[in-house]
């Protein structure tokens, strides 16, 4: 008996079918899976996704779908995998977090930044975005191959249109096999903006763009969580090679609550970040016992937006804290962009300026189809109405030959004949209506002929010509961006190991702290002068019983040394204070420098750099003074330096440079004032408490400190908003550790003295309240008046009010460029310190 042909068993060499098989497997999931293509940014499921939806006349102008309808349609159409991945698809692009500019619009449950699972697709409903009109548009218009669906019983895009470059706006993750690409989301502006420049410089100087050009127009990625970019470094690197390491930082800011416990506060999260798990791995550090400090972490994240709220213990420092989190969790995180995507379904990496290329290409091919088919269209309506204009000529000829024709094909045969027309042109005039003879659509059907022929014209010079092919694109690009287009939300900062100054203009700034230690930057013309006796400008915009403390002149690129009340020393350059306008409140400075708790910043001083032959002179509340040479603070730390040892229930309150010529004047709240020579004063290390510099009665307490160099008058200025000028040359030099002599007759109508300053003629000062109303005035219109007495009024206050004059402080209009002798005159005071006010 025969063998069955079927029984045969087949010997194969399993290593080449293995190999073979995973070669397949591996280029199918390349090509038909995994990675987006270059022209629209598409994988296959989304492209399918969205053809579907369109297929079902499911736009945003029509009502929402059933999800597990569109996911029905997609699976037996074009997709033959499972409803899970196709699901998975439409519910990513309907994610606020997830898509910069989402695609489809959700309705229902569709997740959460927490990583919840969307509802089952029979509770959720969907429909197209927008903006993903922008991306079908004119698929009908055989702008785009179509091929035969998996069982050929239907035909679907092979890309889309794609009218904007969805590639970069939106990004797009996946892995392949031995690939993967992770291409961050941009913002539509900017990329439009790119693509514009392209094409003008192609059109205007035939050049390519330089890819100098591209960075400038976009800045980087644009998250749709937001957060920060340290540093453009990353940045550069994927855009000029097509990878890169992006560091991305959650925007935090740290709160101190009226009872002295400080809170970090996170109000965006790094792309991708799952919020809960982020929470969760924060518990954990704090169990461990790896961070310590933290008391509580709630999650206060509502409609709103995003918030976490992390609070900290009263002793901690809460900048050690951050840095620990940020270090520890994913509150910085990494994005590795790897810019691969499909070229002629070929896996390729791809920098920028390539990646603009290719999608202009493809812009240029859909807009070419496009008109060629609307060209072929007018070219048919164009032929059609030529006929019916033709028998409109010879209406009574053509009734006659249609009524004396037996059928309709006749008729058509003698019309053709007689007229010389077209199959097409015939049936047009034997279906075409009694109405038509009317003079109305006579001129009717004259009219769009004309304008036909315009059309016709236009579209035959678009094709003819590319750069007006560029014209037709640019167009409608800029137009879907001024539609579409939004802020940047993602801010691009500094890298803490970046320098930035060359990029920062040296210019003059105001820098003000404030008594609960805020702080910020300001420009000089936020501030003009007042008669005195006025009622002032308002002022930052402060919290309750908070005032404007410090105000200090200097330039952008002068370090600021920051001494507090527990006697530490920190440093900054002034560009690192964030700016802010007039009313702003500004940063609470433990942003900045990390401030033990309890400790606040009681003297500012501006420097260009470390002089070695100048000195420190520090004066402490209860009378000490310390003179240290500049040169021991070189060395400064993060974490700040011991400038003063003080004793128990003393604070530092003045710092002043000095180079060891001046004389030094002290005064105090309750009216006394000591005049001594600065080398009166021995120089003492860094870490030292300092000598005596003036012996205060019980309750009494240093206000102020000032060098002769810094003004001929004394101007002091009461609480209750009396001041005076008197001259330094009536209070006489003595040694250090006397009582001093009257400067002031304090009286319960003036209150005790708050400020004391050594002025100058033409020298603008201001007064500041402790509701945050500043008012500042010419020296010029204080009276000169002897030491015993109580002086003028500088501001109107209330007397049955709780308003106080909290500080004074001195004003220097300057600015760069005046000519030389305004430059040596910053210079000087400067170096006098006398900015420091």
């Amino acid at each position: 008996m025969e063998p069955n042909i079927f029984d045969k068993v087949h010997d194969i060499d399993l290593k080449k079918t293995m190999e073979k098989s995973y070669i397949d497997y591996a280029m199918s999931v390349i090509a038909a899976r995994a990675l987006p293509d270059v022209r629209d940014g598409l994988k296959p499921v989304q492209r399918r996704v969205l053809y579907s939806m369109v297929e079902l006349n499911n736009g945003p102008d029509k009502p929402h779908r059933k999800s597990a309808r569109i996911v029905g349609d997609t699976m037996g159409k074009y997709h033959p995998h499972g409803d899970t991945s196709i699901y998975g698809a439409l519910v990513n692009m309907a994610q606020h977090w997830s898509m910069r500019y989402m695609l489809v619009d959700g309705h229902g449950n569709f997740g959460s930044v927490d990583g919840d699972e969307a509802a089952a697709m029979r509770y959720t409903e969907a429909r197209l975005s927008k903006i993903s009109t922008e991306m079908l548009a004119d698929i009908y218009k055989d702008t785009v191959d179509f091929v035969p669906n998996f069982d050929e019983t239907e035909k679907e895009p092979v890309v889309l249109p794609s009218r904007f470059p969805n590639l970069l706006v939106n990004g797009g993750t996946g892995i392949a096999v031995g690939m993967a690409t992770n291409i961050p989301p941009h913002n539509l502006r900017e990329v439009i903006a790119a693509v514009v420049k392209i094409i003008d410089n192609k059109v205007e100087e035939n050049r390519e763009t330089t890819m100098e050009e591209l960075l400038s127009i976009i800045k980087g990625p644009d998250f749709p969580t937001a957060a920060t970019i340290l540093g453009t470094r990353g940045i550069e690197e994927a855009y000029r090679t097509g990878r890169g390491k992006i560091k991305v930082r959650a925007v935090t800011d740290i709160e101190t609550m009226p009872n002295g416990k400080s809170h970090i506060i996170v109000t965006e999260l790094p792309y991708l970040v799952n919020k809960a798990r982020l929470i969760e791995k924060m518990a954990e550090l704090v169990k461990t016992k790896k961070i310590d400090g933290i008391t509580a972490i709630t999650d206060e994240s509502n409609r709103e937006g995003l918030r976490i709220n992390i609070e900290l213990r009263r002793d901690v420092n809460a900048n050690v804290i951050l840095n620990q989190l940020l270090k520890h969790t994913q509150l910085q995180d990494s994005f590795g962009v790897i810019m691969l995507a499909l070229v002629n379904n070929e896996p390729k990496v791809l920098t920028l300026p390539q990646m603009l290329t290719y999608y202009l290409d493809h812009q240029k091919d859909v807009v070419t189809r496009r008109t060629r088919y609307d060209l072929n269209k007018a070219e048919e309506r164009a032929h059609i109405l030529e006929g019916l204009l033709k028998a409109l000529d010879h209406i009574d000829e053509v009734i006659r030959i249609i009524r004396g024709s037996a059928n309709v094909g006749e008729a058509k045969t003698q019309l053709m004949a007689r007229f010389g027309l077209s199959d097409v042109q015939a049936q047009a005039i034997v279906d075409m209506r009694l109405r038509a003879l009317t003079g109305l659509e006579r001129e009717k059907l004259e009219n769009e002929y004309k304008e036909l022929q315009a059309r016709i014209a236009e579209l035959k010079a678009i094709l003819s010509d590319e750069n007006k092919l560029l014209g037709v694109i640019r167009k409608e690009l800029l137009v879907i961006s001024d539609k579409y287009g939004d802020d940047r939300r993602t801010k691009i900062g500094f890298d803490d190991d970046v320098s930035v100054e060359d990029l920062i203009p040296d210019d003059d700034a105001v820098i003000a702290m404030t008594n609960l230690g805020y702080i910020k930057r300001m420009s000089v013309d936020n501030f003009k002068s007042q008669n005195r006796g006025g009622k002032g400008i308002k002022g930052m915009q402060t919290i309750e019983e908070d005032f404007i403390e410090d105000l200090l002149m200097t330039t952008n690129h002068h370090y600021i040394m920051f001494f507090t009340n527990t006697g530490r020393c920190y440093r900054l350059k002034a560009y690192e204070i964030p700016e802010a306008g007039r009313t702003a409140r500004g940063t609470a400075i433990v942003n900045l420098l990390q401030l033990q708790p309890g400790e606040k910043v009681t003297a500012t001083i501006p420097m260009k750099e470390i002089d070695n032959e100048k000195y420190l002179m520090m004066a402490t509340k209860n009378g000490m003074v310390k003179k240290t040479r500049m040169e021991e603070y070189t060395n400064m730390r993060k974490t700040g330096l011991q400038a003063i040892l003080l004793r128990e229930d003393d604070e530092l309150i003045e710092v002043k440079v000095t180079d060891d010529t001046e004389d030094i004047f002290l005064a105090t709240k309750y009216g006394l004032s000591i005049r001594f020579k600065e080398s009166d004063v021995r120089i003492t290390g860094r870490v030292s408490y300092g000598v005596i510099g003036m012996k205060l009665d019980p309750g009494d307490q240093v206000i102020g400190m000032q060098m002769e160099s810094q003004g001929e008058y004394m101007l002091v200025a009461s609480e209750k908003g009396y001041g005076k000028r008197t001259r330094i040359s009536e209070f006489k030099s003595q040694l250090r550790n006397g009582r001093g002599l009257l400067c002031y007759n304090v009286t319960e109508k003036t209150g005790c003295l708050v400020g004391m300053k050594l002025v100058d003629d033409e020298r603008d000062i201001m007064l500041i309240t402790n509701e945050g109303i500043l008012i500042r005035m010419s020296v010029d219109d204080i009276s000169v008046i002897g030491r015993n007495t109580s002086g003028v009024k500088l501001m109107s206050i209330d007397p049955d009010s709780n308003v106080r004059v909290a500080t004074i402080a001195k004003v220097r209009e300057s600015s760069h460029g005046d000519g030389e002798e305004d430059g040596e005159d910053i210079k000087t005071d400067l170096e006098n310190g006398d900015q420091n006010e």
